[in-house]
């Protein structure tokens, strides 16, 4: 079985003066010192480049000073990637193809001079093809696409902005406990419903962070791992779905994701059942798509999670922990290294004053494009392995 053995993060958030490559490379380091290996036993190296310029390449190999790599790629799946790279690590090391695999992202979006969302503005007025075209009918940035599909979202099960709030209250309480949180001020549901409206139905505080830093997973064998500095992180299953493609007609565009095929997939690998999950960290690049992900992998039916969110079950002290460092929301954003990230923190029990009491097994969504890609990850402690 293939194991998380280590752990990197950078400092992440406004942090300015350094490029992709260097939030990267530290990331990688990082993780090494975290599993206690040194970066020369790295012999896999698999890179997710975001998309802002200049971007990570396979240039980073050298850059880390690693030769004769037996596994080096990049690939996107956009904030699905996380995901994908650690199931090809998995399957890299359990087929033999690699020992000791290295995943990393980093991203610089934010700038000294201009906003988060003006580095994503841009990106979105670049868009060519259909793409292109709904930029210039008005859909100038993702904000305007994810927008259509809560609404949607919203309008077929009536869910309410007081539910959407639910979700950004809870998961801000979860970062005043998280030291490593970009935003730990409390919020009330009043804040939030004071919040400027970016594109109805999402106010500001239904929209992600935009942060600048790295992150980075040792991926190795179970084995070699109960022999290594942390405890071992297993990843029992993995799935991915790439739907159709957003606003087509006839769509269920908004209703329903990836996440139900992916989440199903990685379950049934795993030999476990939505009931077993623990610990949920999900994809929240905005607060809507918490909810939808929450019903496609099965936690409550469609049109349900809303009230789940109202009812402070995603909160601490909650019956579901979810997004329990604060998420993207609140906490950084670093695509779908953000829950993985806390998802490994959580099992293996080093997660502080926001620890999850019973913590042996945890779901892990990314979400790629308009809801375009998904993956999921079923993480488990030794314990439950």
């Amino acid at each position: 079985m293939a194991t998380i053995a280590g752990l990197g993060l950078t400092e992440v958030g406004k942090v300015f003066g350094r490029s992709s490559f260097e939030f990267a490379a530290e990331a990688v380091h990082l993780a090494a010192q975290d599993a206690g290996i040194s970066v020369g036993d790295i012999d896999g190296l698999l890179i997710n480049p975001a998309l802002t310029s200049p971007a990570l390449d396979l240039t980073l190999a050298r850059r880390l000073g690693l030769r004769d790599l037996r596994l080096l790629t990049q690939l996107t799946a956009y904030g699905a990637s996380a995901g994908v790279m650690v199931a090809q690590a998995a399957q890299a090391v359990e087929s033999g193809t690699a020992d000791v695999v290295a995943c990393v992202f980093s991203d610089t979006p934010r700038s000294e001079s201009g906003s988060g969302a003006d580095a994503y503005r841009a990106m979105s007025l670049q868009a060519r093809g259909v793409r292109g075209a709904e930029t210039a009918a008005g859909l100038t940035s993702t904000t305007h696409r994810y927008a259509l599909a809560a609404d949607r979202y919203m309008s077929t099960f009536g869910v309410t902005h007081d539910e959407l709030g639910a979700v950004a209250v809870g998961q801000r309480q979860w970062a005043e406990l998280n030291p490593v949180a970009a935003m730990r001020t409390p919020m009330t549901l009043d804040d939030y419903h004071a919040s400027r409206w970016v594109v109805e139905p999402l106010h500001l505080l239904d929209c992600c962070l935009v942060s600048n830093g790295g992150a980075a997973v040792i991926v190795t064998s179970a084995e070699r791992a109960r022999d290594l500095r942390q405890p071992p992180v297993h990843i029992r299953g993995w799935g991915q779905a790439h739907p159709a493609p957003p606003l087509r007609a006839g769509s269920t565009f908004g209703l329903t994701t990836g996440a139900k095929a992916s989440g199903r997939a990685a379950l049934a690998m795993a030999g476990l059942e939505v009931g077993d999950v623990q610990v949920r960290e999900i994809y929240d690049c905005y607060t809507y798509t918490v909810l939808v992900t929450l019903e496609d992998y099965g936690f409550c039916q469609p049109g349900e999670a809303g009230a789940l969110a109202a009812s402070g079950a995603l909160a601490p002290g909650g019956d579901l922990p979810t997004n329990t460092g604060g998420g993207q929301l609140s906490s950084f954003y670093l695509w779908g290294m953000t829950p993985l990230h806390e998802a490994v923190t959580q099992i293996r029990g080093q997660a502080g004053r926001r620890q999850v009491a019973t913590h042996d097994t945890a779901i892990v969504s990314g979400n790629g494009g308009i809801l375009e890609h998904h993956s999921t990850l079923v993480l488990t402690s030794e314990a439950a392995a």
